[in-house]
């Protein structure tokens, strides 16, 4: 699914009580961000795919900070929008959550693939305790899924699918949280593998602010991504039963992998780090406007 942009037509109700008559360009701003993101919602899953659809929302992000600090934005906090503005509060700790509970598994699978690459190193030769150091990365890694599975199911929380006829800032930022939660929906599949796609798809509920169905192919949804390949390479591994010139290569190539599922991952954790701030902005700008 994507969100749809917020456009001119949409704001002609609001301009008098929300921005002034001539719409604000910032508007523009969001709604062009907004659509970068929303391109890249069909594209394959690989970190670098990835890595542009947290980019795009980090932009998206930047933009509608400049938009609370507009004086305007204050009447979001008067009584009569005390709803909806509770509503924005607990989605930017929602997000929040989500964000930190994909830090936390980044950083988990990050350190487990270092010592396992280390083990490779030290212990060339050696089958059984390589096989128990892969053994034991491969726990990890399925608890790592188990969480990013319980988190996709915690986001089925339905969106408000009403448009506030006062506020357009509302409603922008109802769409600023749809198109964030699903970005988070696909980074937490990346984290998990593909093969979890299949059930994740199904589980977020966007609201009616998003009209386009995501549509995802048969073949994207099967594609490995690099916590994918760097599995199903361990696997290969740790049932081997050939010669020791072939498990070398396996060796070689799980090496290769884990290398590979390194920099991905410090890649997504880069943008992702900045990406967390900004949520952190949005969130005391909300605060502020509440007690003032």
């Amino acid at each position: 699914m994507a969100a749809s942009p917020v456009n001119q037509t949409s704001l002609h109700h609001f301009r008098s009580k929300s921005f002034p008559t001539r719409a604000h360009p910032l508007i523009s701003e969001f709604n062009e961000q907004l659509s970068r993101v929303r391109g890249s919602e069909t594209t394959s899953s690989s970190s670098t795919s990835l890595s542009q659809k947290l980019i795009g929302l980090r932009g998206l992000h930047d933009c509608v900070e400049n938009l609370l600090l507009l004086p305007c934005t204050q009447a979001l906090a008067q009584e009569q929008h005390q709803k909806w503005f509770n509503e924005l509060l607990d989605g930017s700790l929602r997000l929040l959550d989500v964000c930190g509970i994909a830090r936390d598994a980044l950083l988990q699978t990050k350190e487990c693939a270092r010592e396992l690459q280390s083990t490779l190193r030290r212990r060339h030769g050696n089958k059984m305790e390589l096989a128990r150091e892969v053994e034991k990365y491969l726990a990890s890694r399925k608890v790592v899924k188990k969480a990013m599975q319980k988190a996709l199911k915690g986001m089925q929380t339905k969106l408000n699918c009403k448009k506030n006829e006062d506020l357009a800032m509302v409603s922008l930022l109802k769409e600023l949280e749809a198109v964030t939660f699903l970005v988070f929906e696909s980074l937490l599949t990346f984290i998990a593998g593909p093969k979890l796609q299949s059930k994740s798809n199904g589980w977020f509920v966007v609201s009616k602010l998003v009209h386009q169905k995501k549509v995802v192919c048969e073949d994207e949804e099967t594609d490995a991504n690099e916590f994918d390949k760097a599995d199903s390479a361990l696997q290969s591994l740790n049932s081997h039963k050939t010669s020791k010139s072939d498990y070398s290569i396996l060796v070689q190539n799980v090496q290769n992998w884990m290398g590979k599922l390194e920099s991905s991952i410090e890649d997504v954790e880069e943008v992702l780090e900045c990406l967390s701030r900004h949520l952190v902005k949005t969130r005391v700008s909300f605060l502020n406007i509440l007690n003032h």
